[in-house]
């Protein structure tokens, strides 16, 4: 935002601003002229030093036709994109995949190296699920692909061996809860499958403390949808079909402290759930 601007300065900046869009876009003083529905010494006069600001009406279709916003013309803002292309910039839909294991997602994961990453699954961690974990929850949707989603899966995991990231991941309490007593979502997954994966799980919470941490949350008392905050820069938030990426700096920082709430309201911190692991894990024989 640009404030306190004299009228004469501000003038003067529609005026370069002005010639700067019409460069941008290749547009001529004639062409803008037709566009905007006024003789071409307007446009001229618009041009030329020392000139005043046009009306509300000229400059709102000078806006319009050389695709930039009207505050940005007339000095009062920064960015030259009308509102509706920065919405557009910092929301965006991406189709997702029933598993999360596509070239985008992991390229978020590449992206956000060195910084911390905040997960809420949808189920158990798709980077922290045995193969035959993923193999039966995806058989349906995914057929034969779901040896490349656990593929995908190792890579990412790899990966956060690799950078030693800081990788946060908040989730239901009964998720597991479901999982160990194979009911809901898990039921009929085999008894050895659901062993395999808690002792995989201790494993990993083992080896890889501190840089990942796992926090468990009374779904009773808190709520979460599926979401990945990728550093300072991205958040996004999981639908089944599509992601929606948030990147406007303000929003990701609101789903951040989102993320941080559920942290503090957690019924079990990241020690104190691989002892819950532990004993869950006892429960199976």
């Amino acid at each position: 935002m640009v404030d306190f601007i004299d009228k004469r300065d501000r003038a003067d900046l529609f005026r370069q601003r002005l010639a700067e869009a019409l460069g941008r876009c290749g547009q001529t003083q004639s062409g803008l002229a037709r566009a905007v529905g006024v003789d071409r010494s307007t446009i001229s006069a618009l041009l030329a030093p020392g000139t005043r600001l046009p009306n509300a009406q000229i400059a709102a279709d000078c806006a319009q036709a050389l695709a930039v916003s009207t505050d940005w013309l007339l000095g009062l803002t920064e960015h030259p994109e009308p509102a509706e292309a920065l919405l557009d910039a910092a929301v965006q839909s991406v189709p997702a995949t029933r598993a999360l294991f596509d070239a985008t997602i992991f390229g978020w994961h590449r992206a956000a190296a060195g910084y911390k990453i905040r997960h809420v699954p949808a189920t158990l961690p798709d980077i922290l699920k045995t193969r035959d974990v993923v193999l039966w929850e995806y058989r349906d949707a995914l057929g034969h692909h779901g040896a490349q989603a656990f593929a995908s899966f190792e890579a990412q995991l790899a990966l956060l061996r690799e950078v030693r990231m800081d990788f946060e991941i908040a989730m239901p309490l009964d998720e597991f809860a479901s999982f160990g007593a194979a009911t809901g979502y898990w039921d009929g997954i085999p008894l050895a499958t659901r062993r395999a994966q808690i002792d995989h799980l201790i494993s990993l919470c083992d080896e890889l403390y501190p840089a990942l941490r796992l926090y468990l949350f009374d779904a009773h008392k808190v709520f979460s949808a599926p979401v990945t905050v990728f550093g300072p820069k991205l958040a996004v938030i999981y639908l089944g079909r599509s992601y929606f990426a948030f990147g406007d700096k303000a929003k990701v920082a609101e789903v951040t402290q989102h993320f941080d709430w559920l942290v503090r309201e957690a019924q079990f911190g990241t020690r104190e759930t691989a002892n819950h692991l532990r004993v869950l894990r006892q429960s199976l024989g």
